[in-house]
């Protein structure tokens, strides 16, 4: 059966974006709500997916196994609330890249939607009541890709961007 996710974008949305790349637990902050506005959704029955651009691997500034970290580490961070992220999907490419393993042009880089049909395969998602949340034109346009409801998320508070989101919809 079908059922409806909210996607994700993480740095910005989840997590303090303060320029630089976050993959290491000691720089990474939440964004106000962030962790309330997971359960609020875990709550309402959606599939919670994170989809990042994760370019910082194709430069050679982390690995992949740091982004892993950060992963769990947000996953271990909600279970301390009762809530967790279904998946993680993360694009470590660029086409600028100085890794060759990873430079390149993928579909799996937003404004690509390659993670966003992953997920929806892996997890058979109804797109029609799904939506993605995102703080980039990149993220938007992903959504647009894939037939998603795309929004552009401020920085504030995401309890109360998504909170609106779910009333607007009628689901709360």
């Amino acid at each position: 059966m079908l059922k409806p996710a909210v996607f994700l974008d993480r740095d910005g949305v989840i997590n303090v974006d303060r320029g630089n790349y976050v993959y290491e637990i000691n720089d990474f902050t939440w964004i106000e709500g962030a962790k309330q506005a997971v359960k609020l959704v875990k709550e309402n029955n959606f599939i919670v997916i994170v989809i990042t651009n994760q370019a910082g691997v194709a430069h050679g500034y982390y690995k992949e196994s740091d982004i892993n970290k950060i992963h769990k580490f947000i996953n271990s961070e909600l279970k301390k609330i009762n809530t967790y992220i279904d998946d993680f999907f993360y694009c470590p490419h660029h086409p600028l890249g100085s890794i060759p393993k990873y430079t390149k042009n993928c579909n799996c880089r937003k404004p690509n939607s390659g993670m966003l049909k992953n997920a929806t395969a892996k997890w058979e998602i109804d797109l029609n009541n799904s939506f993605l949340v995102g703080d980039k034109k990149t993220d938007i346009e992903a959504a647009h890709n894939h037939n998603v409801e795309g929004f552009m998320f401020s920085g504030k508070n995401l309890y109360y961007f998504i909170e609106k989101i779910l009333k607007n919809k009628g689901i709360i």
